[in-house]
């Protein structure tokens, strides 16, 4: 397994998480008696991550406080906003810090599981050739904790293309590869939808399916459905 640069998304308000958020960054709420932030960071060092980065703006002295007391001596740094740069602006962002021309992104929001491990393997093993980017999907059956009855996406023969009435619902899973080349004459504030918009349009957004289970955090509901289940440990 190549080694590998990750960007765990960290910035948001988690304004879903309802109460939950009021004090406590989204990163920081614990399943199972881990924070969604250290599932994250264990599930993709054991998997060959050698370089974490993590962009931060609400409540960011807690998650810089957690990282220092339970991270201290790995390779992780912290990159806080003052102002939201957006998915998009986050990801390009991290290429000012970075030597590495391609990086994983990964939501913090998915509780990962040692079920997903091999899958997420082999959709990084080859990231160094992705060219611009490749996105993990899941299908509804297997994506819980979102109740949504319109899909994102649609994929045919690994090429992505907008999800349309009719489609078989299809989600984000929370994990992509993107490639710095794709963000040539974008602001410095903008959405990744903007970039896979533009892809698309271009039959060049990439993408794979996963087969196992994904554990989506989204919002209170599904807090509580996977509080203390016994499918996460």
């Amino acid at each position: 397994m190549s080694k590998f640069t990750l960007l765990i998304l960290c910035a948001g308000f988690g304004k879903r998480m309802l109460d939950l958020t009021t004090n406590t960054p989204k990163p920081l709420l614990k399943i199972n008696n881990k924070t969604l932030l250290s599932n994250t960071i264990n599930f993709y060092l054991d998997i060959g991550c050698n370089e974490i980065y993590i962009n931060t703006h609400y409540f960011h002295k807690k998650i810089e406080s957690y990282i220092d007391k339970n991270f201290k001596d790995y390779p992780i740094t912290i990159i806080h906003e003052p102002s939201i740069l957006g998915t998009g602006g986050a990801i390009k962002n991290i290429f000012n810090y970075t030597k590495s021309k391609k990086i994983c992104v990964v939501n913090s929001d998915i509780f990962w599981v040692k079920n997903n491990k091999l899958e997420i393997k082999n959709f990084i093993q080859n990231y160094k050739k992705i060219t611009d980017c490749q996105i993990l999907l899941s299908k509804k059956v297997n994506f819980c904790g979102l109740k949504k009855e319109i899909g994102d996406f649609n994929i045919s023969d690994s090429l992505v293309t907008k999800w349309q009435v009719g489609n078989e619902i299809i989600f984000y899973s929370g994990l992509q590869i993107v490639s710095k080349n794709v963000f040539r004459n974008k602001n410095k504030k903008f959405s990744m939808n903007e970039v896979w918009d533009h892809l698309v349009d271009q039959k060049k957004l990439k993408g794979s399916l996963i087969h196992s289970k994904i554990v989506h955090i989204g919002d209170k509901s599904s807090f509580n459905e996977f509080y203390n289940s016994s499918y996460l440990e």
